[in-house]
């Protein structure tokens, strides 16, 4: 289950932008890539998000720590899931902490 807390984890959000009929595919692509980032010590979750356009997908990635993060994108990268991304569309990846979170259960 992802966690979402503020210093809770490095989280990599990636953007992707795709031609509609692209989308299914890129999602079922990252879930792949999901389970091979899952065999590193410190990756934590991934989550997949569509847009209802069909134009974007969001992989919402989080790892322990910085250290784990960055193990984990050398071995998606050794394993080839890296590149295979630019089949799909274009990508606009980043490293972020969560700032700042609220939810229903925080509301008094």
């Amino acid at each position: 289950m992802p966690v979402i807390r503020t210093g809770s984890a490095v989280t990599q959000i990636n953007v992707f932008t795709v031609e509609p009929d692209r989308q299914q595919p890129l999602i079922d692509y990252l879930a792949r890539a999901a389970r091979v980032a899952s065999e590193v010590p410190g990756w934590m979750s991934a989550s997949i998000h569509r847009s209802l356009d069909g134009t974007r997908v969001v992989n919402y990635a989080q790892s322990e720590d910085h250290d784990a993060a960055r193990r984990v994108i050398q071995h998606l990268k050794a394993q080839g899931m890296l590149e295979g991304n630019k089949a799909f569309g274009q990508a606009h990846p980043g490293l972020y902490e969560v700032s700042f979170t609220l939810d229903r259960d925080d509301i008094h």
